[in-house]
C-alpha cells in the first residue's frame, strides 16, 4: 500500500511564528547537531516601471507532492539527515512575506547546509509551482524563475 505524499503546501504566507514553532519542536531532539534553514521571501521588484505588490502561487498539487516525495528520497539517499521539512505557499503572498521554508537537520553542519541548498534548487527546477506577479497597479505577469 502506497502512503499519501506529505503535504508541503500552506495557504497564503508562511508566518515567522510557524518557523519559530518548527524550530522549537526540534529543541528536544538530542541527535541533531545542526539545522539549516532557507526562507524565501517575496521581493518588491520593479519590472518595467511597475512594482511587485504580491505573488499569487498556483500548483499542479498532486504532481508537485509526488515529485517532492522523489526529491525527499534523493536527498535522504545523498545526505545523512535526521529530518527535513518543506513548506511552500499557495495563493497570494505580499511583498515582504515568506513563501518558502526549507528546514534540514543533521548531526553535522556540512550535511545540513548542502542538503538545504540542493533541496531549494530542486524545488525551483522540478516542482510544478507557478507564481503570478501582481503589481501595485493590479496588472500581472507570470514570474520567470532565475537560477543565480
Amino acid at each position: 500500500m502506497t502512503s499519501k505524499p506529505k503535504n508541503i503546501f500552506v495557504q497564503g504566507a508562511i508566518s515567522p511564528a510557524f518557523v519559530a514553532e518548527s524550530l522549537e519542536k526540534h529543541a528536544s531532539k538530542q541527535n541533531i547537531g545542526a539545522h539549516e534553514i532557507f526562507l524565501g521571501q517575496v521581493r518588491a521588484d520593479e519590472i518595467d516601471g511597475r512594482k511587485v505588490a504580491a505573488i499569487q502561487y498556483t500548483s499542479y498539487e498532486s504532481m508537485a507532492l509526488t515529485q517532492m516525495e522523489e526529491i525527499r528520497e534523493r536527498i535522504f539517499n545523498t545526505y545523512d539527515l535526521v529530518c527535513m521539512h518543506v513548506y511552500h505557499s499557495l495563493g497570494a503572498v505580499r511583498a515582504g512575506q515568506l513563501c518558502l521554508f526549507v528546514f534540514a537537520s543533521s548531526r553535522h553542519r556540512n550535511e545540513a547546509q548542502q542538503a538545504c541548498r540542493d533541496i531549494v534548487e530542486l524545488i525551483k527546477k522540478e516542482l510544478p509551482i507557478w507564481g503570478e506577479e501582481i503589481f501595485e497597479d493590479n496588472s500581472s505577469q507570470w514570474k520567470t524563475n532565475t537560477f543565480k
